[in-house]
Order: structure tokens, then C-alpha cells, then sequence
């Protein structure tokens, strides 16, 4: 399980292992917010919601990595879940297509100095 937590000012990645059995579909699981400063101490539970699993490249074989969304205990989306924001502006839009643009910069030398 994989997910983004709440330090400040850049947020970190962070990661819980979980054995699950052959077949069965990674779910919701809990973890102590306090410890990546997403909770206080007082009231620490947050909820791990997984999104998509992929192949591990490291351990191969049936080995998955779940990427995850944190959320409080009502499941709402915590206040750190950015994805939770980028998922309601790409379903808004989701009928566009997205463009992205290369800018590339450039300087001829000429004789070790710059040409013109």
C-alpha cells in the first residue's frame, strides 16, 4: 500500500506491506495518521482506499503495489488527498482531450561564443 502524506511544506510517499491471499482484491485498510502528520495523536485513524494496484518491478511474480487515496474514517477524503481535488477537475472535463506542448531552447556557439 502506497500513499502520500501530509509533511509539510513537500509532501513524502510512505508505504504499509499487506499480505493478501491469491485472487482477492486489495481493500480498505487502516493506519495511525499521527505518525505521517496527517491525524493528531488524540484522534489518529485514517483510512488507506485503494485505486489501482500494479505489477511490482522489484519483487515480481503475484506481488502487486497498491497506490492508494487517504481519506478520514467517514471516508471522506482527507485534507491532504490532492487526487481527491485532480479527480473532480478531470471529471468535470473529462469529455476534453488533454494537449500538452514541448518548448525547446537552444544557443549556437560558434568558437566557444554564442553565434549573432
Amino acid at each position: 500500500y502506497i500513499w502520500i502524506h501530509g509533511t509539510e511544506p513537500e509532501p513524502l510517499m510512505r508505504s504499509k506491506t499487506r499480505i493478501v491471499k491469491s485472487g482477492k482484491e486489495p481493500e480498505i485498510w487502516g493506519f495511525d495518521g499521527s505518525s505521517t502528520n496527517q491525524a493528531p495523536g488524540s484522534n489518529s485513524d485514517c483510512v488507506l482506499q485503494p485505486v489501482v494496484t500494479v505489477p511490482d518491478p522489484l519483487r515480481g511474480g503475484d506481488n502487486v503495489l497498491v497506490l492508494c487515496e487517504v481519506q478520514l474514517t467517514d471516508f471522506t477524503p482527507h485534507p491532504t488527498n490532492t487526487r481527491a481535488i485532480a479527480r473532480t477537475v478531470a471529471d468535470k472535463y473529462a469529455d476534453m482531450k488533454p494537449m500538452f506542448g514541448i518548448e525547446q531552447e537552444y544557443t549556437f556557439f560558434q568558437n566557444g561564443r554564442p553565434l549573432g
